[in-house]
């Protein structure tokens, strides 16, 4: 059985978001950081070098044998968008997906390229609707 690559590290998530450019994209994820920490009540912790997690679980895959733990919620500031670990528990939401704005779905993520293009309060819900429905399995 593989074990999976991305795991909590030591380095401070704040630290890391500070080192982000563009300007914009850094502010955006020190915004998503507050955010998230605010409805999660959780430690942001780094998960690999790129993703700030709230909370664990841990899974088993249904198709393979791969088995390990995972954020709760998550997000990464990357390249081309900021990519939110926050689909689980959302499926049933879609119309509250139809109000945030600006976004992309796909592989059990929500990518959108910066905060002013989406509702913050609508994101906001569904940052909290996937704490707590991973939460409830975890």
């Amino acid at each position: 059985m593989a074990e999976p690559k991305t795991k909590p590290t030591d380095q401070d998530p704040k630290d890391f978001l500070n080192t982000i450019e563009p300007e914009q994209k850094r502010v955006d994820s020190l915004v998503l950081l507050e955010m998230f920490t605010k409805i999660t009540r959780e430690k942001p912790v780094m998960w690999g070098s790129s993703i700030v997690g709230f909370g664990k679980y841990h899974y088993k895959s249904e198709r393979s044998r791969q088995e390990g733990d995972w954020q709760l919620v998550g997000f990464s500031p990357r390249k081309q968008n900021l990519t939110l670990y926050i689909m689980h528990g959302n499926e049933k939401n879609k119309d509250i997906l139809t109000k945030l704005g600006k976004h992309k779905e796909g592989g059990g993520c929500l990518y959108i390229n910066k905060l002013s293009d989406v509702d913050q309060k609508i994101l906001a819900t569904l940052v909290e609707n996937s704490f707590h429905s991973k939460r409830m399995y975890s």
